[in-house]
């Protein structure tokens, strides 16, 4: 009777464990109803491969998505270089396991209001001062980190005394809004989401234009916590990277947009937390 029990209590536990649906979020860097659109089909295809329930859930802040991973309502998040790092440092064990292609040569552009003169060049021009400013997230990697460390590099200030005024947007394409309608006249912006607004025809470059874009650094990329095997089970982690080194699908690499994904590392993002920790943003 005692073996006919455990037994059953086994196959009570591996029900409950594959019964579980596996969360994901992601950094809210663009406008919500394309987040929705691009992860809803991650989610699909996440739980096709994995052959288990696989759901997206949306936050409204970066500050929201590494709280959310921290207390384990996702086990896997889209993160950008920053918040992936914040967000490992608060969950034993968790690991980067993939990223773009493209996000190991990530990039930010600085956008100008063409009423402020500022034109193209390899540097940041001294013309900058004393003009309005704002970022994309207070978290956000490329809307902030990168472009902040690159200003106080270039002018040696903090961009509150660089600045008139400072402003965080909130995304990125909010940033391009703000700009393009003259209520900033300077921002910093994800490369990507720009190229991709231009390429949709939803930026009037009359009106904006890009004036210098950063050196290359590590970017976007998926992060898992350390105890999703405990969960579904030996090799979970390994085969949720696999899924996503596997996605070859045209339709969702272009949503992000990608070509390919690649294997990622925590210590990839070393040179990130460095600047992080160089400008006060993580200890």
């Amino acid at each position: 009777m005692k073996k006919l029990a455990f037994l059953a209590l086994g196959c009570l536990l591996s029900l409950s464990a594959h019964a579980a649906t596996f969360t994901f979020t992601a950094i809210p860097d663009q406008d919500e109803t394309l987040l929705r659109e691009r992860f809803g089909k991650i989610a699909n295809y996440l739980s096709q491969e994995l052959g288990i329930d696989v759901a997206y859930v949306p936050v409204k802040s970066y500050a929201a998505a590494i709280t959310a991973f921290r207390n384990n309502q996702v086990q896997l998040a889209w993160f950008g270089g920053l918040s992936g790092v914040q967000a490992r440092m608060r969950v034993p064990n968790s690991e980067a396991i993939a990223q773009g292609y493209e996000d190991q040569f990530f990039k930010s552009y600085f956008i100008a209001h063409h009423s402020t003169g500022l034109v193209p060049g390899d540097t940041l021009s001294s013309e900058l001062q004393g003009k309005t400013f704002t970022f994309g997230s207070k978290g956000s990697t490329s809307g902030r980190l990168m472009p902040e460390f690159y200003l106080r590099q270039q002018f040696d200030q903090a961009p509150e005394t660089l600045f008139e005024r400072v402003g965080f947007s909130g995304d990125h394409s909010r940033t391009i809004a703000l700009v393009q309608s003259g209520a900033y006249q300077v921002g910093a912006v994800n490369y990507a989401v720009w190229e991709r607004e231009l390429a949709a025809g939803n930026i009037d470059t009359s009106s904006v234009s890009v004036i210098w874009e950063t050196p290359t650094y590590p970017d976007y990329q998926w992060s898992i916590r350390g105890d999703v095997d405990a969960t579904w089970g030996e090799g979970f982690k390994a085969r949720v990277k696999q899924a996503l080194l596997s996605m070859d699908d045209p339709e969702l690499l272009a949503s992000f947009p990608r070509q390919s994904f690649v294997e990622a590392s925590n210590d990839d993002f070393a040179p990130v937390a460095k600047v992080a920790r160089s400008i006060g943003l993580i200890d």
